[in-house]
């Protein structure tokens, strides 16, 4: 992201920014004057994101020809979220990310900044197109992107901040983690450190329901119900066998989320043998 100033910031600008605090004060927003009002700073303001370019292994580096949309539900949504939190706030989200503020930047276009980089982040800035999970991964880097939500959300991060260098030695580092270190385990030896700990954390549990996979068929639906209520009360339980493998799949609910918690960092990713792992996430 950089900011392209204007000669000069007139007035009706402080006036948008009012109109939308007031909005917000009264709980009132409505999605069209919002974006009405986000497209009239921007033009006043003159803030232009730069959107990222990729660079990662088998790629040459293109532009990302990506702009926000003020007329979209999903960025008056956003920005609703975003303008009520204290510039601090916002800087400190940021910066979190790897994103700097420049100084040169007031309220309204570093809220903006922010509204841009969780779109962008999350796949819902107008113009990105959701992919579709390959049957096959061509690469341990391609399996991380989607089995690892922690390493999807660093790598990305990365991809943020611009910093191609990162994003090319974490993507050798997944699909070669001895030869990657040999070359860059000086010089980049905090990226590497931060890659691993992302690999190995266990996916983000926000619901009390997980789906689950690769039990056993012959343990039976009350085995595996067993089994996972050892770690916690279960309100709601179901598994079918897999059509396919010798394996059961379905979902899982613990009356306390800490429950569901424990249950994915003890059995998500757990050797089955055979080349077979237990999958254990979150449904939500």
């Amino acid at each position: 992201f950089h900011s392209t100033a204007s000669a000069s910031i007139h007035e009706p600008s402080f006036a948008v920014c009012s109109q939308i605090k007031q909005q917000h004060n009264t709980r009132k927003m409505m999605f069209r004057p919002i974006a009405s009002c986000l497209a009239m700073a921007m033009m006043t303001n003159a803030w232009t994101p730069v959107p990222p370019t990729l660079n990662t292994p088998g790629h040459s580096p293109s532009a990302l020809k990506m702009a926000m949309d003020y007329n979209d539900p999903v960025v008056a949504a956003e920005f609703a979220q975003v303008q009520p939190m204290a510039y601090e706030d916002v800087e400190a989200e940021l910066a979190e990310k790897g994103i700097p503020v420049p100084p040169t930047m007031n309220d309204m276009e570093i809220k903006l900044m922010l509204v841009e980089m969780r779109l962008r982040m999350s796949g819902q800035l107008a113009g990105q197109t959701k992919p579709q999970r390959p049957a096959t991964y061509s690469s341990k880097f391609e399996e991380a992107m989607w089995e690892k939500p922690a390493f999807e959300e660093y790598y990305n991060m990365l991809k943020t901040k611009d910093d191609h260098n990162a994003m090319n030695v974490v993507a050798e580092y997944v699909n070669d983690p001895e030869l990657a270190t040999q070359r860059y385990g000086k010089d980049y030896k905090a990226v590497l450190r931060k890659a691993e700990a992302a690999l190995t954390a266990p996916p983000p549990v926000k619901s009390p329901t997980l789906n689950f996979s690769g039990f056993p068929a012959n343990m039976g639906e009350a085995g595996c119900k067993m089994t996972l209520q050892a770690l916690g009360e279960i309100t709601e339980f179901e598994c079918v066998a897999d059509d396919t493998f010798p394996i059961l799949r379905g979902t899982v609910t613990f009356e306390d989320i800490e429950d569901a918690k424990k249950a994915v960092e003890q059995y998500n990713g757990m050797d089955m043998g055979g080349g077979s792992k237990l999958e254990v996430v979150s449904a939500a």
